[in-house]
């Protein structure tokens, strides 16, 4: 790797499996300090270890909405590593499934809160601590939902749309000392995206012209790039990540 962060201390959100531990693991081979949050301890430790222990990466616990845990996270990162450059808004929930009429106005609430004021909050909390008088780069982890209408996760998509639209106006916002730009992936193979192609993998992926679907490595790799001084004129972007899906005319 090419070490291109190597002077640079970087937080990025829903960190301890899929896309934000891929993101973590690019950012650390390329020589970046990294704290790690997400809401279980254990596999929060299991990441740092993986990433090369103490030295390297700092896990914190808690809820990605909680404005306490947030401002905590900020204080560790800075008083651990001495700076904080690089911010990755990478948590999301998406815990309903089904047509939007049905939606239970509860549960869009909290998608609403920890897809979006959360990520507006975290990045307040990096902006007041150190981007604001240093500069830095931002990346949000949308969804190519955000793009076109996907039936059944149709409130999870509408609130990255909305993830999206912030981007661009904290980009307006923040210029010319930070950037800010975002990611939308299509099917990514974690987890949190199983329930979209767990038993029927090749046929999901027969609607995208690469014949695959997204591996976590495959957006830790443009989030980094995203971060890093070679896209130091990019700004207010969300690049999509689909395996050229969108040229297919398939619904996700």
């Amino acid at each position: 790797m090419s070490g291109r962060f190597g002077d640079r201390v970087a937080i990025v959100t829903g960190a301890s499996r899929g896309i934000g531990l891929a993101i973590a693991e690019r950012l650390a081979a390329e020589g970046a300090r990294v704290v790690l949050t997400a809401r279980k301890k254990d596999a929060l430790d299991e990441a740092v270890a993986a990433l090369g222990g103490p030295s390297v990466a700092l896990g914190v616990a808690g809820k990605a909405d909680d404005v306490e845990h947030q401002a905590d996270t900020v204080r560790q990162a800075i008083e651990t590593f001495g700076s904080l450059d690089l911010l990755v808004n990478n948590t999301g929930i998406n815990p309903a499934y089904g047509p939007l009429m049905d939606l239970d106005l509860g549960v869009a609430r909290k998608v609403v809160e920890v897809n979006c004021i959360a990520a507006v909050s975290w990045t307040q909390h990096v902006y007041k601590a150190w981007m604001k008088e240093h500069g830095g780069a931002i990346v949000n982890v949308a969804s190519f939902s955000a793009v076109r209408p996907a039936p059944g996760i149709g409130f999870y998509g509408a609130s990255k749309a909305m993830l999206a639209s912030l981007t661009e106006l904290m980009a307006v916002e923040m210029a010319p000392g930070i950037r800010v730009n975002a990611v939308a992936p299509a099917v990514v193979k974690t987890r949190f995206a199983e329930k979209l192609y767990d038993g029927r993998e090749d046929a999901v992926a027969a609607d995208y012209p690469l014949k695959r679907l997204g591996e976590p490595e495959d957006i830790g790799s443009l989030v980094a790039f995203l971060l890093s001084d070679e896209a130091s004129w990019i700004t207010g972007e969300m690049v999509v990540a689909d395996g050229g899906l969108k040229l297919s005319g398939a619904i996700e």
